[in-house]
């Protein structure tokens, strides 16, 4: 049964992952003051930092649950301690190089008033470029070339998309989810490690037969850059290697083989060329590798 999120105010556990960036996590920890919403408990993973941040933080947010990981986990594992720590009815996972706005969380809640809805994700615009959007949606993962693009990206945020939309995939850098649709769902698929972990939950989610939505009338503030500049050789083996995997476990056969003529024929020599022309020889190893290891790990396809 549906519940009006205006007068049930549920407690929301706030997970959020540290990997040796204390400073831009504190600040992220300092915005959530300006938070009109007051039933949430906040959880700091650290994902085996070089240096504990557990009395750097709480000498400044003392009531911060602080769990420190022996590895590090990745995103989801890092993100699925979290969870299994959180008390909240509903989890927002956020990165800690956000700020958040005042009416982040009932913005965020407001869909859940559907018993349909699975997961939630605001408009993302640039922290640096803040009239900047990110992210308003996703559009579908291309079944061929298993690539795709952000609604609204590198647009002018100009209220276009101030609206509730269903949406094709949450985003990882801010998405609330109902302790409910993860209990029938299952955790975050560790598989990955880094980078499409969260497209894969969001298929499980639809495939279960819930909705994600867009929130247009929440906004995070996300410290990337709107350039492109950050690759490096761990991304591209992590693109590579979990796009080819988010097909294998997401397509039909015919899509599948579809995509593998495309990334055999166009991506892979594509790829080769440009890093052998430019001397990218990390980059270049690290494409491979991505490839090699679908290749030797045909049989694990479990999350």
């Amino acid at each position: 049964m549906s519940r009006d999120i205006s007068t049930y105010r549920p407690l929301i556990s706030i997970v959020t992952i540290n990997y040796n960036q204390v400073e831009p996590t504190l600040e992220f920890l300092g915005s959530l003051k300006c938070s009109n919403y007051t039933n949430f408990e906040i959880i700091v993973v650290d994902n085996d930092s070089e240096v504990n941040p557990t009395e750097i933080i709480h000498e400044s947010y003392p009531d911060v649950r602080v769990l420190v990981n022996d590895d590090n986990l990745g995103f989801a594992g890092g993100n699925n301690s979290g969870i299994k720590i959180a008390k909240g009815e509903y989890i927002l996972l956020i990165n800690n190089d956000t700020e958040i706005t005042e009416t982040l969380f009932e913005k965020l809640l407001e869909p859940f008033e559907n018993e349909m809805v699975g997961a939630v994700s605001p408009k993302i615009l640039f922290f640096h470029n803040p009239d900047t959007i990110q992210y308003a949606g996703f559009n579908p993962i291309h079944p061929i070339t298993g690539r795709t693009t952000a609604v609204g990206g590198l647009e002018k945020d100009l209220g276009q998309y101030n609206y509730l939309a269903e949406t094709h995939g949450a985003h990882g850098c801010t998405m609330m989810i109902s302790r409910r649709v993860i209990e029938n769902v299952g955790l975050m698929p560790e598989l990955y490690f880094l980078y499409y972990e969260e497209w894969d939950w969001s298929e499980q989610i639809k495939k279960a037969g819930y909705k994600i939505m867009c929130q247009g009338n929440a906004i995070v503030y996300h410290k990337e850059s709107m350039s492109t500049g950050k690759n490096t050789p761990l991304k591209t083996y992590y693109h590579t290697r979990n796009r080819i995997l988010f097909m294998r476990r997401n397509s039909d056969k015919k899509n599948l083989l579809l995509f593998y003529a495309f990334f055999c024929f166009i991506t892979l020599p594509k790829n080769t060329g440009v890093f052998l022309l430019k001397r990218y020889f990390g980059h270049l190893k690290s494409l491979w590798k991505g490839v090699w290891w679908n290749l030797t790990h045909h049989k694990t396809m479990s999350a």
